[in-house]
């Protein structure tokens, strides 16, 4: 049965719809059922599916430095993934009711030791809801900012929309990890107080451009053969997506790597701690597994020039790799709560499915809505010759 682009994004979104229908009656059941469960999982689902957003809009930014073939034919669908950033600081209440299940420094008369004292200032609920609402602000206005530069772009021929773009990605790129660092010290290291790492968020935001790479290979993978991408993508485009997976795979390595490295040489009972109840017991065969999916694997198949040309070898190797860091998102939040073992509940399933399909349905939604090619790129006469001669 032939299908256009069009049917095919309006499946998507119903499909979104459907299974965040489904995973959203099952988190409040859950919730009923055992609230404590239900914040952790749901953490973990919001963590791993803002992740996603942001690496989008990082992934826009460094297209609109650097140019390239790459960023041309997918750039409504980061555009798309990053406007998903309102849903997502809707999703965000529900964590607002659970901060005393998940953040021990929100409890009223819970001794904590000197350490977690000393960061009582910082570490409160006001100023934690203060600078959430702070960061998502400006994430929003960069985001809006982009897209609204973007459509005008191919309104008119005017280049200086693509300069502003390029204008305010230069800081942007900059802002971006800087907000996301302070927003995951409040949201995910801050349930362990005790503990820090300067390398963490460095980790925690290389992992949210492979996830959105990863994304967005499967992403112009089922929909090379419609138009209008059917006569645009050829295999140098997903060889450049291959080559960016592979570059993010070792910087996502490399820092682990380096934390690890860093924190065994030191050998300090509160920094350690951390390592050791994540390799308790079953969590060790999850340390295992992102070993083998989130590096090994991955990086031996994408050293091959025919693995990175060859559509279906790199849509399988970038879904192991978008599965495997929901795998690590779990791994950072899970063991916190249940250092004795490996642990997991069906609301782990749950939560990132609901979240998920909502994340979907509001994709699609805009990626939809405009042109999925972007109209009067100065860049496109020289990326493109073919397309700019058909104008």
């Amino acid at each position: 049965m032939n299908h256009t682009l069009p049917s095919i994004i309006h499946r998507l979104q119903r499909l979104g719809l459907a299974l965040g229908t489904v995973g959203m009656v099952l988190c409040i059941l859950g919730a009923v059922l055992n609230a404590h469960q239900f914040f952790i999982s749901y953490l973990v689902a919001w963590t791993f599916w803002i992740g996603l957003s942001l690496g989008c809009l990082g992934v826009a930014m460094m297209h609109h430095l650097t140019g390239g073939r790459w960023g041309f034919v997918t750039r409504r669908i980061f555009e798309a993934g990053f406007l998903t950033l309102p849903a997502m600081m809707i999703l965000f209440m529900p964590l607002v009711f659970g901060l005393h299940q998940l953040y021990p420094w929100t409890v009223p008369g819970v001794a904590v030791d000197e350490l977690s004292r000393q960061k009582t200032v910082y570490l409160s609920a006001p100023w934690y809801g203060a600078r959430t609402v702070l960061i998502f602000t400006i994430w929003l206005l960069m985001a809006f900012s982009l897209r609204k530069w973007s459509l005008q772009q191919d309104a008119t021929a005017d280049p200086a929309p693509t300069i502003r773009m390029r204008t305010l990605s230069g800081p942007g790129i900059v802002i971006y990890p800087v907000t996301a660092t302070f927003g995951f010290i409040d949201w995910v290291m801050s349930i362990e107080p005790h503990w820090y790492s300067t390398m963490y968020l460095v980790i925690v935001l290389a992992g949210q451009f492979l996830s959105a790479f990863a994304f967005i290979t499967l992403m112009l993978a089922k929909f090379q053969g419609y138009e209008p991408f059917r006569d645009v993508v050829t295999r140098t485009h997903f060889h450049d997506l291959g080559n960016l997976l592979l570059a993010f795979v070792i910087f996502w390595t490399y820092v682990s790597f380096s934390q690890l490295l860093i924190i065994y040489s030191g050998n300090l009972p509160t920094e350690i701690d951390w390592y050791l109840h994540r390799i308790a017991g079953g969590w060790k065969w999850v340390v295992i597994v992102l070993g083998l999916f989130n590096f090994f694997l991955p990086f031996f198949l994408l050293l091959f020039r025919v693995m990175k040309q060859n559509v279906r070898r790199l849509v399988v190797i970038a879904a192991l790799i978008f599965c495997a860091h929901l795998v690590e998102v779990f791994w950072l939040i899970e063991p916190t709560f249940f250092p004795q073992g490996f642990h997991i509940h069906w609301l782990d399933f749950a939560a990132p499915a609901g979240l998920g399909g909502v994340w979907l349905a509001v994709f699609a939604f805009h990626l939809k809505r405009r042109a999925l090619l972007p109209q009067n790129d100065p860049r496109i006469e020289y990326q493109f010759p073919a397309v700019a001669n058909a104008k």
